[in-house]
């Protein structure tokens, strides 16, 4: 069956710095990440060097600024970014921006010394970071957290379990919500840990239908004491701090939605056009013609969705709202397109010989991290119709 490459997706960027990048990350793509996906993934092995070579070539902090190890990217360019790596292999795509979301908090709450100290080898030496919000009884409802840090001296003891942490046991530092005060949402402090301080240690990674390659594990902090020069922002701050880091995350994660699905399309679109039934190609079938139209059409409405979000976050205008539905139908329709791929596919779709399979199981997490597509709904109806009664 012949081969039918697919077409780098037309792309909309500011500059001619940004299509220079973008150049840089498919290449990047093409022959570092691509080619070992299948393989890796299989194996679960964590591509450690891939992200070493990420932060080498100034793609780990490229929202951030310039004067701490950033690249300076809007969020329009970055998040095109992090589809071309998804698309390559969603391990990578998601780690990128769940190392994003990690540096959020102290490049954007952070003191400046804590960003002079911190930043440059958070953004740009090396490090990888990970999120520690969810725990093993506080998951959609994150405020309830019971991990607690209690003022001993100077420093901070941080007592407690997080769960579902992406890159929990491989990651640098820890961006760690924990519970300094009252119940609720105000009593939340925000802390950057070190991996290798003593009393962090992660469990084993769960086993999962997919993404086998990036470990998600639960991190126990056990008496861990951390200087209080590591609390980022204020005291009860630290929830704001989590659900502000979100607004963005959630774009990274519609980004990465997309960019599985594109690839899913681009393997249904090249087996369609190769293969033959009946004597010509079973993409002349009406009924495969129009399946292969309605995924790319999503494909195309999910991206404006996400460039429209990001857009506004990069003019400093409100975009929550946007966020949460760029990240509700961008996973969505990943997951709809992969399903597709799969039965464009048919037999062959159902078999590991062909990546559709994994794409289908990789798409089903996006509807669940950074909060689940239920709560988006929540979200989006709380700005339209404000606050539910209690």
């Amino acid at each position: 069956m012949p081969d039918r490459a697919p077409q780098p997706v037309d792309r909309q960027l500011p500059t001619d710095e940004a299509r220079d990048l973008i150049s840089l990350v498919r290449d990047i793509a093409q022959h570092e990440i691509a080619p070992k996906a299948a393989e890796e993934e299989g194996a679960g092995h964590f591509p450690r060097e891939v992200f070493t070579l990420l932060s080498r070539t100034g793609l780990l902090g490229l929202p951030y600024a310039s004067e701490h190890g950033g690249a300076d990217q809007p969020y329009e360019v970055y998040l095109q970014v992090l589809e071309e790596l998804a698309a390559a292999r969603l391990t990578v795509g998601l780690g990128v921006s769940v190392h994003t979301l990690s540096s959020y908090a102290l490049a954007t709450y952070g003191t400046k010394e804590q960003r002079v100290e911190h930043l440059p080898a958070m953004l740009g030496g090396g490090l990888l970071g990970a999120y520690c919000l969810s725990e093993p009884s506080s998951g959609s409802d994150a405020a309830s957290l019971r991990t607690r840090a209690v003022l001993d001296g100077d420093d901070w003891v941080i007592t407690g379990i997080k769960a579902w942490i992406t890159h929990g046991g491989v990651a640098d530092f820890y961006t760690v919500m924990a519970r300094t005060g009252e119940e609720g949402p105000r009593g939340i402090t925000a802390f950057l840990v070190p991996a290798d301080a003593e009393g962090v240690s992660a469990a084993a990674p769960e086993k999962k239908m997919g993404m086998k390659g990036s470990p998600t594990a639960q991190v126990h902090f056990d008496g861990v004491r951390v200087p209080d020069s590591r609390r980022i922002g204020e005291e009860g701050q630290g929830f704001a701090i989590a659900l502000s880091a979100l607004d963005s995350g959630r774009l990274g994660i519609a980004a990465c939605a997309i960019g599985v699905a594109q690839a899913a399309l681009d393997e249904a679109v090249g087996y369609a056009t190769g293969r033959q039934q009946f004597g010509r190609p079973i993409a002349d079938f009406q009924g495969l013609r129009f399946m292969l139209a309605d995924m790319a059409t999503q494909i195309e409405a999910g991206r404006a969705l996400y460039l429209a979000a990001a857009r506004l976050r990069d003019a400093g205008r409100p975009f929550a709202k946007q966020a949460a539905m760029a990240k509700l139908h961008c996973t969505d329709t990943a997951m709809k397109v992969t399903v597709d791929a799969v039965q464009v596919l048919g037999g062959y779709g159902y078999t590991a010989d062909f990546p559709a399979e994994r794409y289908m199981r990789e798409a089903k997490v996006l509807q669940i991290v950074e909060g689940t597509n239920q709560i988006q709904r929540m979200v989006i109806a709380r700005h339209l119709a404000g606050p539910e009664t209690r």
